[in-house]
């Protein structure tokens, strides 16, 4: 399969942008990027043209921005894909975004194969579509033996029902004695959480001029540093990306402590 499918190359960026890529490698690289990838339906309302016009276009700024961010070297990405309440929109743009990691995984599995990207996924399972759980399911056992960057899919995601079933865990827990609720701390409360094998987010991008967190990682953005754009997400380029991580880089990250 890997021979029939052309793999991606390096991306090949003009003179300017390949310089501030090699500048900004030499600075702290943020560990972990968290993208609400919000606008396409704006994106494809500007141009008379379906919701799902934007969401199709929105896949290939995933492709295009996964391979950025794994040639800067930054170790997680996560894409905020499909909230717990975007089920609430119309059914035929929901059926169609149940079919966008079937069709980003089926196209582009071998690329992330080859490139030792490895997939994850937060979120709840339970409630997607067959189809939509296979295709993620196989692009996780595909790509569990790679060690380079985690592309982390928040898929039927939402912080809040993700805090009140770690409290829940939490207490009962507590109730059949496997832990004492005097040992409870941000720590291990932490470790309850659908991300508790990721570090918590060291920068958090969203696109679309739209400056809320829409229910996404409330705990573990609680010292994220925000990037937001009015960029719509189909049109969010690796200069965006490029932008975005030298902002950070001018930052000055005191998780509530004082600094010089």
């Amino acid at each position: 399969m890997l021979n029939r499918i052309k793999l991606w190359k390096k991306p090949n960026p003009s003179s300017p942008l390949r310089d501030r890529i090699e500048q900004i490698k030499k600075a702290a690289i943020p560990e972990h990027v968290a993208i609400i990838m919000d606008g396409n339906g704006r994106w494809a309302k500007k141009r008379a043209l379906p919701r799902i016009a934007g969401h199709h276009e929105g896949m290939k700024v995933v492709r295009n921005t996964t391979k950025l961010a794994n040639q800067l070297g930054i170790k997680v990405l996560t894409l905020y894909a499909f909230s717990t309440e975007n089920w609430k929109r119309p059914k035929m743009e929901v059926d169609y975004l149940m079919k966008l990691p079937e069709e980003f995984l089926g196209t582009f599995l071998p690329e992330l194969v080859e490139e030792n990207v490895q997939v994850k996924m937060i979120g709840y399972k339970d409630q997607l579509p067959l189809h939509t759980l296979h295709a993620i399911e196989k692009a996780i056992e595909d790509t569990k033996g790679n060690d380079g960057l985690i592309l982390n899919f928040a898929l039927n995601y939402g912080s809040r029902a993700e805090i009140i079933d770690a409290v829940k865990h939490v207490l009962k827990d507590c109730k059949s004695g496997i832990m004492n609720e005097s040992e409870l701390d941000e720590s291990l409360f932490s470790s309850y959480l659908m991300t508790s094998k990721l570090a918590d987010p060291d920068l958090l991008i969203r696109t679309s001029g739209e400056i809320r967190l829409s229910n996404f990682m409330l705990w573990q953005l609680a010292y994220t540093e925000f990037w937001f754009t009015e960029v719509l997400w189909p049109d969010f380029s690796d200069e965006h990306l490029i932008e975005a991580v030298e902002a950070f880089q001018k930052r000055q990250r005191r998780f509530g402590g004082v600094k010089g």
